[in-house]
């Protein structure tokens, strides 16, 4: 599994190398000392697994995760016990404190998921199938599948899963161009919505569609986009 240390302390990089010699089934492909940088790596070799500190000068690992569209998967490594709770609070993998010791390296990496094959992994567009989203002081990991609806909000997407309604700066173009094509659906300009939480369809104005979500949710598809989602959904 392709890795990166993001941690802006030299020592702490070199003594997160030498632990993971231990374990050939992790490939360092990089490491970065802050955030820009951190961006600038895994946007060329999409890690698979981030180790990550939480304190860095001028941006935290929040602030690295809040910025990325794809989230590899997570194990936190920090000096600073006070984020454990936090760190917990977005699912992390795991949260090590410094100084590393191998066996809590070795608990750690035994519960990444493992890479999946290409057939599985097919019609996925997001590497690791979440996405980080923070909401003021509040942060989650939250598998895309589990994502009901997009609304654009501006320059803004408001997130629907469980009882949250987060606002991530994303739009809904990005989003768009990343998701499952098989699971999500462009309903309108303003919504995209996941196909496993329709509950019913309905006739509505003009040749367009209205689309009952589970929870109650009313989703107009446009008559521009209703042929394709008839098609879609064989209907």
């Amino acid at each position: 599994m392709k890795a990166i240390i993001v941690d802006d302390e030299r020592l702490a990089r070199q003594e997160m190398r030498k632990l993971l010699q231990h374990f050939p089934e992790i490939e360092i492909v990089g490491e970065a000392a802050n955030v820009d940088d951190a961006l600038d790596q895994i946007e060329k070799v999409k890690p698979e697994v981030l180790f990550l500190d939480i304190q860095m000068p001028e941006k935290t690992g929040f602030d690295l995760l809040d910025e990325l569209v794809e989230v590899p998967q997570v194990i936190f490594t920090t000096a600073y016990d006070e984020f454990a709770l936090k760190a917990f609070e977005v699912n992390a993998i795991d949260y090590l404190l410094k100084p590393v010791t191998l066996d809590r390296l070795r608990d750690a990496l035994s519960k990444l998921n493992k890479p999946k094959s290409e057939e599985e992994d097919k019609g996925k567009m997001f590497q690791n199938n979440q996405v980080f989203i923070r909401d003021g002081e509040k942060c989650w990991f939250v598998k895309i599948d589990d994502i009901r609806l997009f609304e654009s909000v501006g320059n803004y997407a408001r997130v629907f899963f469980d009882n949250e309604r987060p606002l991530i700066h994303r739009s809904l173009n990005q989003l768009g161009e990343k998701l499952n094509p098989g699971l999500f659906f462009r309903a309108n300009r303003q919504e995209i919505i996941n196909l496993n939480f329709i509950q019913k369809i309905e006739p509505y104005f003009s040749g367009g569609l209205l689309v009952v979500m589970k929870d109650g949710r009313k989703v107009e598809v446009s008559r521009r986009q209703a042929a394709r989602f008839k098609d879609m959904l064989s209907i």
